[in-house]
């Protein structure tokens, strides 16, 4: 049964152009939506600051820092203690702490499409400064580029030394785990 409307290809071919757009548009929104860090992991006997960039996908959706298992963080931090990972996360951050070291993020929030670093946009960093005097750090180590370049655009001005480490996400290939965990080990 017809409805006695009829709409030209041209018409139809835009309507469905419009749709995908606006589909488009949506998924856009969604995926560059603001997105914020966690607090710190961190107590009065930390000495070293590991500052990341930005929680991924992975870790935002579960909670926890380094969550995509293609991250090779909590490997390489356990590495340096020759030792193997912990599988529950909350004793992945009682070991950051018994082994005076903190974990945060040096942006607090910032949009951001997927998980790659080059596409942290709009970023709010962290009040670094303000940990600094609550906790006693002596160190910062600044995990990849991003961490890096955002440190020392807002923070560099700080007393604490802060030194780049190989970034532990998948995205930087051009260094195996073995050459990482060597400039991490020479950097602690």
């Amino acid at each position: 049964m017809s409805s006695g409307i009829k709409i030209s290809q041209k018409a139809l071919d835009a309507r469905v152009k419009m749709v995908y757009n606006w589909e488009k548009a949506k998924k856009e929104t969604i995926m560059n939506e603001r997105k914020f860090s966690f607090s710190p992991i961190i107590n009065a006997s930390s000495r070293t600051l590991i500052l990341g960039s930005l929680p991924g996908a992975d870790s935002l959706r579960l909670g926890q820092y380094y969550a995509n298992p293609r991250n090779a963080f909590w490997r390489l931090f356990y590495a340096l203690f020759d030792r193997e990972p912990d599988a529950e996360y909350s004793k992945r951050c009682d070991f950051i702490l018994e082994n005076n070291f903190a974990l945060w993020d040096i942006c607090g929030s910032a949009e951001r499409g997927g998980s790659a670093d080059s596409k942290i946009t709009k970023i709010l960093p962290n009040d670094i400064a303000a940990l600094l005097t609550e906790f006693p750090v002596s160190k910062i180590l600044l995990n990849g580029r991003k961490a890096e370049s955002e440190f020392f655009k807002n923070f560099g001005n700080l007393s604490v030394p802060a030194v780049y480490v190989p970034s532990t996400s998948p995205a930087l290939a051009a260094l195996t785990f073995e050459e990482k965990l060597k400039i991490w080990k020479k950097e602690i």
